[in-house]
């Protein structure tokens, strides 16, 4: 190995190792830049080959690679993977609650002793002192955030234990690349990440998304219990084809929703985040060795979940925005062959959603929290892995608030700032929401849509989605043709901002996402009229 590996030298490495035939759009990119010693944000979705991305070059570069990863079992499948290859550069270890002190305590002492080719962690032993300043002396090559939208507290999957990575990674010396990765992240929650991660000047990678092997359909329902029991009867077709998943907004609708299909005649089991372990565990290893022909779960299920032949998702309930359903449905198909994504939707359901939106909080709380923590105590404090989850949000609000407001700012200003914040961040929400309904009821092709959403452009309708069956897709892209401002367009508003153009909905709205104030759909005849929208 050479201290200054080459593209060429990677492309070896992932053929000669890994057993790669090359590498795929996206993981070329990246690596390049990562080999320029560049931060990296890279966004594919399941199954387009992340891990592909830190594990090759980690072969050639110098010094060991530590894995940032929330999930132990995922760590573990990484770490069993390596050492399988019989490489015996591909050393790796986790160090996690799930492994013993001995074992945490060798296998940080060989990264530290340049034994050790990969090092994986959660969040939660980073923020450990004596695994960070291990971490130090290990003097990593790269870095790798796994399920990087975790860092977001806009994202669909937040988790305080991530909010002071950055920080830390920032203790390293040198500092090296690193490389975020994630399966969704609209334009928010990208520079949400890049921000808190303190990403440098980050080659931002966004690749894959249009997934034509899944096809795309919503179905319309008036009454809640129509709803279910076409639910029902869609899953019974589509289990002919093969194993799938059923997505439902909450723990009660697990066990509801699995009683039906198993008095239908199929395999099926609840899964959700307030099961035991033992019982999460083993709904996950009957779904995975094909025990079971469905399993109906609340977002809790999925993140990890490396089974490649799921062929189709049915979401019985609204999800609350657009990046989280694109996440569900990308675990389908994952191995190239057709799958279907179906979308059963109520406009009554928004409702729901709107309930589980996290609330803007109360002044006096965020007062408290102001008051309590005092100027500068974040960036001596390793406490926050600890918190409960509202607590660590309330913390980070009220830290973000005082980074506008000032570190002499008194309490009250910054839990004024704070819920500025708060409230800007609730819009956003809100808006997500209102781009999941406009996804459940647009006549343009819903693979267009939801690539626009994301960042990534489609020229022409996919031809897989049921908009496109119907014609409308069609339709719809010729009147598109003729607006007057194409997707990714930078426009401003006198109100709102500088914004870019999403897309339209019908032939009088267009869609423009704004920094502050989200997703917004204005009426073109309005714009027109008033002057609305100027380039940015």
């Amino acid at each position: 190995m050479t201290d200054e590996p080459t593209l060429a030298d990677v492309r070896d490495t992932a053929r000669e190792v890994f057993g790669y035939r090359d590498l795929r759009p996206g993981q070329r990119e990246a690596i390049t830049a990562l080999l320029d010693g560049r931060d990296v944000l890279l966004v594919l979705p399941t199954g387009a080959g992340k891990s592909a991305v830190y594990q090759v070059p980690g072969l050639e570069l110098p010094g060991p690679t530590l894995v940032v990863s929330p999930l132990i079992a995922l760590q573990q499948d990484q770490v069993r993977s390596l050492l399988e290859l019989g490489d015996d550069d591909a050393r790796a270890a986790a160090v996690s609650s799930a492994v013993p002190a001995a074992e945490r305590r060798a296998a940080l002492e060989a990264a530290a002793a340049g034994d050790l080719e990969f090092l994986f962690l959660s969040p939660e032993q980073l923020a450990n002192e004596e695994v960070l300043d291990a971490v130090r002396a290990a003097r990593p090559s790269l870095v790798a955030v796994d399920e990087a939208h975790c860092v977001s507290t806009w994202g669909h999957d937040f988790r305080p234990e991530y909010l002071r990575v950055g920080e830390r990674l920032d203790t390293l010396d040198p500092r090296p690349p690193v490389l975020a990765l994630t399966a969704t992240a609209s334009p928010p929650v990208r520079e949400d990440v890049a921000e808190r991660l303190h990403l440098r000047d980050p080659a931002v990678i966004v690749r894959g998304f249009a997934r034509p092997g899944i096809a795309l359909e919503v179905v319309r329902a008036v009454e809640a219990e129509d709803k279910d029991r076409a639910v029902v009867e869609r899953v019974r077709t589509e289990a002919e084809q093969g194993t799938g998943i059923v997505y439902v907004a909450t723990r009660r609708r697990t066990g509801e929703i699995a009683d039906a299909l198993a008095q239908a005649g199929l395999r099926s089991a609840a899964y959700h985040g307030g099961l035991r372990r033992a019982e999460r565990d083993e709904a996950q290893r009957r779904f995975t060795e094909d025990e079971l022909d469905v399993v109906v779960a609340t977002s809790a299920f999925g993140m990890g979940i490396d089974k490649p032949d799921v062929r189709f998702v049915v979401h019985a309930d609204v999800p609350g925005s657009p990046d989280s359903y694109y996440q569900e449905v990308g675990r389908a198909g994952r191995d190239g062959e057709p799958a279907v994504a179906v979308l059963f939707y109520r406009p009554e359901d928004l409702g729901l959603q709107r309930f589980f939106a996290v609330s803007v909080p109360d002044r006096d709380d965020l007062r408290a929290v102001a008051r309590a923590l005092g100027p500068g105590a974040a960036a001596s404090d390793d406490g926050r892995t600890r918190l409960p989850r509202r607590l660590a949000r309330l913390r980070a609000l009220v830290e973000d608030a005082r980074a506008l407001a000032g570190d002499d700012a008194r309490p009250a200003a910054v839990a004024d700032a704070a819920r500025e914040l708060a409230q800007a961040r609730r819009r956003v929400d809100d808006s997500r929401l209102e781009m999941m309904r406009a996804y459940a009821e647009t006549e343009q092709c819903r693979r267009q849509f939801l690539l626009a959403y994301l960042g990534e452009d489609l020229p022409e309708p996919c031809g897989r989605c049921d908009t496109c069956w119907a014609g409308t897709a069609a339709e719809r892209a010729a009147d598109d043709a003729a607006a007057p401002w194409s997707t990714g367009t930078t426009v401003r508003h006198p109100e709102f901002g500088e914004g870019t153009v999403m897309g339209y909905e019908g032939e009088d709205r267009v869609t423009v996402l704004f920094e502050a104030y989200g997703y917004r759909t204005l009426s073109l005849d309005a714009v027109a009229e008033n002057g609305l929208l100027t380039p940015g």
